[in-house]
């Protein structure tokens, strides 16, 4: 063993040390390596208390997790499996390469999945149990970059056609299927979305977590079922791949299985050509109280393994950097016999007997299917822990000169007429000789009755049926309280203050009380729930936590002490908004993977949401998500005292760049229950794919009764609050003038008392329109105006909400939000007057909400300054009206534009 001497060689006393080793060898050998594991757990549990620092290695050799006389017999035909794994290369490669001979620079890879093809194949074979009346199914987060793969084995099970593999990346006219997994755009194929890279991983975290909870809320039944999530070893810089795998393992996760396909490429280079990524992840997935499986070499390795007695070979492996590694695939049998074999005697002398093309044919552990099934085994058998899979393999496997290990593989995207023969050589494939005559690069499909086509079928309907395949709606659908239900909110609140936030509180705790709707709610939280008044669903919901509480609350005699329970129903993420965001998901999707209608809320800082997890709020579009965000502390004036970083001012422009998120601004209970009991109707009881953002203000204050008529218009986006009373100023006859007042949030309260100001000083009366969604008028309007473009002989033409309200109105409008303007001016084409908007553009900062909003321009007195300015503009007043305005509302005219300031 020439680790054990190089071991001795400064061995103070190497005669003890040989006798320590070799009694450790005889506990294996006799008991096993648990009790050897045992035995050294307790030596340095001895050491560390004596007070000495021990160095922790959380890494291992460069080898295989699982030795070859462990791994289980592989249950299935190789050879036809081999076969079958062929023909789907073929077809994966041939979909992209026909893509990119058309016009129009489709795209598309052929690299990722030629790397990961056995991967796939092994889990759709024997493992991936899809949804049935005997098992609830597995739920796959498969790599974007291999969709090709997929594609071509459901062409092989009739799922897809080949007009549709045909038209790979070209679904405008409804006949091409999509380049990544996308449930919008294949609502009955995948199951998750998993491109822009990083947000599969830690998707897959929360989904296997929200399954955890699910079971201990009694709401499903425990099973066996697996989130299986691929990602490739460069996806694992992005900060989301690895930034909650602490959760799974903190949480014992052992539902959850990542496979992470180690082909040592990026899309420019190496991973870490100068070091060694698969050893890199075991340290991190280990550190994490993950179980590590790692597969490194195929059965090829094996003999010369066995032989290795000094482990001279080991060690070559160990010191080999993936940038070497890469070149012995790329470069061929003779460079890896010279520069890798060729760095001791004894390796080279191990393979003098094999040929340089033996050489090159030495595999990987991720492309050896016995391999693999052993991997996969021992991972759906792992209890207690996630399990982590390191599968090295080569990028664009089978590809050749066209690409195997060079850097450029990730975007090949076009083979030459040799290359394509090559790859059909390599894989033997027996496509007849006239389907090229009709197409350069021909799809392939066997007989129906083929043992191929025959051998699919067996093994899927034996694990349930098609992969992936996502159900589109639950067999549920939830009646939702009516408005009624939420009464006191609808009511005038008097003399008592309250903040929507607070509204929202109380809705939801009426709701919670609702038999149907109230088990099915998941309120979510990021470290916040005493900012938003929801510390009493501690004591009232619990906090979940798989082990329960194990200590005494330091509140634990207060009425509100700090509960957690391993059935609770509130989750507490902790300080990380893209995992109560990714919780989320994973609640408002559980009709589609659960058959089980769940209600998320998520409440957050609102500046903390679009802007922090934007990208993740495209995926849950993707993932037809349905539940509400809930933005509290809402607008750039309403925090005042957080400053710059903690003011939102744009969160629903944001909200607005998503199709089907809906997003309201509301100023008052009455419109937060009624959007609240809107999105419910919609998400539960109609089942619509889309989801709800609210922002919530926690600035105090009287709400009023809910005008009648008003909920539809509520919804709409525009409701007229109040009528324009007969106007007179100070006793003078009213000036007959006439302006529309329009708000949202925080500053309709603001344009209110504008409405007094202009009437008080200049008897100008005003119309106030509240306006809880500029997005949703924006949309309306937006939609009628491309109907009538279409339809210029319709005898009605269609006016957008906003032209409606507005019609026959006098005056100019203004309209002022806590927001940028931009928000409001979505508008601006369907309103059938002069139009003026103000807004808090520019950096937040911290003061007064009278100051703030003063420096924003956005107070009541800069809104009734606006509207004497619109009137003066539309001949109505004159410029000395403009200069009173100016004095008695104190406008300064030097002040510097906020935008700049």
């Amino acid at each position: 063993m020439s680790w054990l001497n190089d071991l001795l060689q400064n061995d103070p006393d190497p005669t003890e040390t040989r006798e320590w080793i070799e009694s450790i060898k005889a506990v294996i050998d006799a008991q096993g390596p648990e009790r050897a594991h045992q035995l050294l757990e307790g030596m340095v549990e001895l050491t560390r208390r004596s007070g000495t620092h021990l160095p922790f290695a959380p890494t291992t050799e460069y080898i295989n997790t699982i030795p070859p006389e462990l791994e289980p017999t592989f249950p299935g035909d190789s050879n036809m499996e081999w076969r079958i794994r062929s023909i789907i290369r073929w077809n994966a490669m041939a979909m992209v390469v026909r893509a990119n001979r058309k016009p129009g620079d489709l795209g598309g890879h052929i690299a990722s999945f030629a790397s990961s093809a056995t991967l796939y194949d092994v889990g759709f074979n024997h493992f991936w149990r899809a949804a049935s009346d005997k098992h609830p199914g597995d739920l796959l987060y498969i790599q974007g970059h291999s969709s090709p793969g997929i594609y071509a084995r459901s062409f092989l099970e009739g799922r897809i056609s080949e007009e549709q593999l045909n038209n790979f990346r070209m679904e405008v006219h409804g006949k091409g299927i999509s380049s990544y997994p996308h449930p919008w755009l294949m609502p009955d194929y995948w199951q998750t979305p998993t491109v822009s890279m990083g947000l599969g991983p830690l998707a897959a975290i929360y989904q296997a977590r929200h399954w955890k909870y699910l079971e201990a809320r009694g709401l499903m039944p425990k099973t066996d079922r697996k989130v299986w999530c691929f990602l490739g070893d460069g996806e694992t810089d992005e900060p989301e791949s690895l930034g909650a795998i602490s959760v799974a393992g903190r949480e014992g996760l052992d539902n959850l299985i990542f496979v992470i396909n180690c082909n040592l490429q990026r899309l420019d280079g190496p991973v870490r050509g100068n070091g060694k990524i698969i050893q890199e992840l075991e340290g991190n997935f280990r550190g994490a109280d993950w179980n590590v499986i790692k597969l490194v070499w195929g059965s090829y390795w094996d003999p010369l393994l066995a032989q290795d007695k000094d482990g001279i070979l080991k060690r070559i492996m160990m010191d080999t950097v993936d940038g070497e590694y890469q070149n012995c695939k790329a470069f061929g049998g003779a460079y890896t016999r010279e520069h890798f074999f060729g760095k001791s005697p004894e390796t080279l002398r191990m393979v003098a007997n094999l040929s340089d093309d033996d050489i090159w044919r030495l595999n990987r552990g991720g492309h050896d299917p016995h391999k693999v099934y052993a991997a996969y085994d021992a991972a759906v058998k792992t209890t207690g822990m996630p399990t982590v899979i390191l599968a090295k393999t080569v990028k664009g496997y089978g590809m050749g000169a066209a690409g195997e290990a060079l850097n450029p593989t990730h975007q090949t995207k076009k083979l030459d007429d040799d290359a394509v023969q090559s790859f059909r050589k390599r894989f033997q494939l027996n496509i007849p000789d006239e389907l090229f005559e009709k197409d350069e690069v021909p799809f392939f499909k066997p007989d129906e009755k083929s043992p191929e086509m025959e051998y699919m079928r067996e093994r899927r309907a034996a694990l349930g049926g098609h992969l992936p395949a996502r159900r589109r709606k639950s067999t549920e659908s939830l009646q939702v309280p009516k408005l009624e239900t939420f009464e006191r909110l609808l009511k005038d609140t008097g003399e008592r203050e309250i903040s929507t936030t607070m509204a929202f509180v109380q809705a939801l705790g009426i709701l919670l009380r609702d038999k149907d709707v109230g088990p099915r709610c998941v309120p979510i939280v990021a470290d916040e729930a005493r900012t938003f008044g929801m510390e009493g669903m501690f004591r009232q919901l619990g906090i979940y936590a798989p082990q329960g509480q194990k200590y005494k609350p330091v509140d634990a005699d207060q009425l509100m002490f700090y509960r957690e329970d391993a059935a609770g129903q509130v989750l507490e993420e902790g300080i990380t908004e893209a995992g109560a965001f990714a919780s989320w998901m994973a609640a408002a999707t559980s009709y589609s993977t659960n058959d089980l209608q769940m209600l998320p809320f998520y409440i957050y800082y609102s500046m903390f949401g679009f802007q922090r997890v934007g990208d993740a709020a495209w995926q849950a579009a993707d993932m037809r998500s349905r539940g509400f965000m809930l933005g509290g502390t809402a607008g750039r004036t309403t925090l005042n005292g957080e400053g710059l970083q903690h003011e939102d001012g744009q969160s629903h422009i944001q909200a607005s760049l998503i199709p089907n998120c809906r997003s309201y601004d509301p100023t008052f209970g009455y419109e937060v229950v009624t959007i609240l009991q809107h999105g419910m109707q919609r998400m539960l009881t109609e089942q619509q794919d889309e989801y709800y953002y609210i922002t919530l203000m926690n600035e105090n204050y009287s709400h009023p009764a809910m005008p009648e008529g008003s909920a539809e218009n509520i919804i709409k986006g525009m409701y007229l609050l109040r009528e324009a009373p007969a106007a007179k100023a100070k006793g003078k006859a009213a000036s007959g003038l006439k302006v529309q007042l329009m708000g949202s949030g925080t500053i309709l309260r603001e344009v209110i008392a504008a409405a007094d100001l202009l009437e008080a000083e200049f008897g100008i009366s005003a119309d106030i329109w509240s306006c809880p969604s500029f997005n949703e008028l924006a949309r309306d309007g937006e939609d009628c105006l491309r109907w009538n473009r279409r339809n210029p002989e319709a005898k009605t033409p269609r006016k957008s909400h906003v032209g409606k309200l507005l019609e026959g109105r006098e005056g100019p409008a203004i309209a002022a939000t806590d927001y940028v303007r931009t928000f409001a001016n979505q508008i601006r084409e369907f309103v059938p007057m002069h139009y003026v908007v103000l807004g808090t553009d520019g950096f937040g900062r911290s003061d007064t909400r009278a100051n703030l909003r003063h420096h924003f321009e956005v107070d009541r007195y800069h809104v009734a300054h606006a509207a004497v300015v619109a009137l003066f503009e539309s001949g109505k007043l004159t410029a000395k009206d403009v200069a009173k305005a100016i004095k008695v509302w104190n406008i300064d005219g030097d002040k510097p534009n906020p935008l700049y300031a």
